[in-house]
């Protein structure tokens, strides 16, 4: 004997239809973008902060093949990527790259960027704007509103935002006076 069915009830059938597929498809494809978005943007930068204090200089590594001294009063952030960022704040810094450094650095001081090329070089920022670079050894390019500049060893030169100015030779002791006072 067959069952009564109870009254209202009906049995389910499927039916197919493009439209509801589409847009189950189409919500599906926006939470996966999505997450796949997260995932990607969602890395925060690892970003290091040094600061030397008024009494002492700061010496260290910041990298495999890249050694920093900061002077007293000075502090940089450090961002790892691709090439390592540095962003100097106030006071003075002397970077020793090796030539063999799988990383490379670039540095910012105000709007300015430094890219260096397996070198050692100084970089001292002044309170109007005004910042000063000596290069040891390779070269370094600095790229400012009006162009970018090379800066090869055994030279200087001045540099704001804006432009280069005072490019000249120099002696190696010249090249981060305060560090000759550790």
């Amino acid at each position: 004997m067959q069952e009564p069915k109870p009254p209202g009830i009906e049995p389910f059938t499927f039916v197919f239809s493009w439209r509801r597929f589409l847009v189950h498809c189409a919500i599906i494809s926006v939470c996966i973008m999505l997450g796949l978005m997260t995932w990607y943007f969602g890395k925060p930068p690892s970003i290091r902060f040094y600061e030397a204090t008024s009494e002492e200089q700061l010496a260290t590594a910041i990298a495999p093949g890249i050694d920093m001294a900061l002077d007293t009063r000075s502090s940089i952030a450090v961002k790892e990527d691709q090439p390592l960022q540095v962003e100097l704040f106030k006071g003075n810094v002397y970077f020793d790259i090796k030539k063999n450094a799988t990383n490379q650095l670039e540095a910012k001081v105000g709007n300015a960027i430094i890219k260096n090329f397996g070198t050692r070089f100084s970089i001292q920022m002044q309170k109007d704007g005004n910042n000063h670079i000596a290069v040891a050894d390779g070269y370094i390019k600095i790229h400012v509103a009006s162009g970018v500049y090379q800066i090869n060893a055994s030279e200087q030169a001045d540099f704001d935002d804006t432009s280069v100015s005072k490019h000249q030779l120099i002696t190696d002791r010249n090249i981060a006076p305060w560090r000759s006072q550790q």
